[in-house]
């Protein structure tokens, strides 16, 4: 783990999408955060340990299961049919990335990836920690640098150089590998920022505590607002019969120029606590 000390910063971008509007002044406290994502075999560490089941082998909700059967949604990135760029499959989950049939030996040292929010909190429960606020998260992926739009400064690629794990190409169909990865890299692959943080932008989004919401200049007090609250204000609001939302950070490795550019500190995504993907992991958090 990584200290980082406390302080101010403006949280949020004007230059990019609406959710990440308005910029604001936030705080944090000291705080520790792992150096990088939770990997394949801290995971399996965990669960030898405590011997739990992740959502994705349990399958989603019963009547969905019986339709479906225990899995998840892994990115098919050669889809001829740009709505068939997410497939789900049966027995795909953290040891099993690509369904039935693949494995992790060979990835000990990656993200661990399929991984719904109960999943990410029982691991952090587990060690002593906590899942990072989007603050906190926020705050150490800006690594001192208060103004940049990237977490390295405000060129995408300086001089050329790749510094994180995202898709380079034409998104879906073109991925020219410059970074040399077609889907997640081992932790450390890129440049650490400069707090010494490493994966903070690309390869994994990473999941928050804090329930999604739009962004505004006035966030609600915890004087008059409850966790049930914010859960019910995170449900999407054209389709209020889905699950609660939370907020991931820091983009992946499907992030692309020409599509989502959300490879930066500021960037934030709604996704369902129960829908865990080929490309979301997590890391943990201690208050100092």
């Amino acid at each position: 783990m990584r200290f980082i000390r406390g302080g101010g910063f403006v949280k949020g971008s004007d230059l990019f999408y609406p959710e990440e509007r308005p910029r604001t002044e936030r705080s944090v406290r000291d705080f520790w955060i792992d150096r990088h994502p939770v990997t394949n075999l801290d995971f399996q560490t965990f669960v030898t340990a405590t011997g739990y089941v992740t959502f994705a082998e349990r399958g989603p909700r019963e009547e969905t299961t019986k339709c479906f059967g225990a899995g998840s949604a892994v990115f098919t990135e050669l889809a001829s049919d740009s709505g068939t760029w997410w497939e789900y499959r049966l027995g795909a989950y953290w040891r099993a990335p690509l369904g039935i049939g693949s494995g992790i030996d060979d990835l000990l040292d990656h993200p661990v990836v399929h991984i719904a929010y109960e999943d990410a909190l029982a691991y952090a429960t587990w060690v002593g920690k906590a899942l990072p606020t989007e603050d906190q998260w926020e705050f150490a992926a800006r690594g001192g640098l208060a103004d940049s739009e990237y977490a390295w400064g405000d060129e995408l690629a300086p001089g050329g150089k790749m510094m994180a794990n995202f898709w380079q190409g034409a998104f879906p169909h073109e991925n020219d590998l410059t970074d040399g990865w077609l889907r997640t890299s081992p932790v450390g692959a890129f440049p650490p920022n400069g707090f010494d943080l490493v994966d903070m932008i690309g390869n994994v989004w990473e999941w928050t505590s804090d329930w999604w919401n739009v962004a505004t200049n006035h966030p609600m007090r915890s004087c008059c607002s409850t966790d049930e609250m914010l859960k019910r204000l995170s449900l999407d609001p054209f389709d209020p019969s889905t699950v609660p939302r939370k907020v991931i950070k820091g983009g992946s490795h499907l992030c692309a120029p020409n599509y989502c550019q959300r490879y930066r500190p500021a960037a934030r995504h709604p996704q369902a606590v129960d829908s865990p993907t080929s490309h979301i992991g997590f890391r943990c958090v201690l208050q100092s």
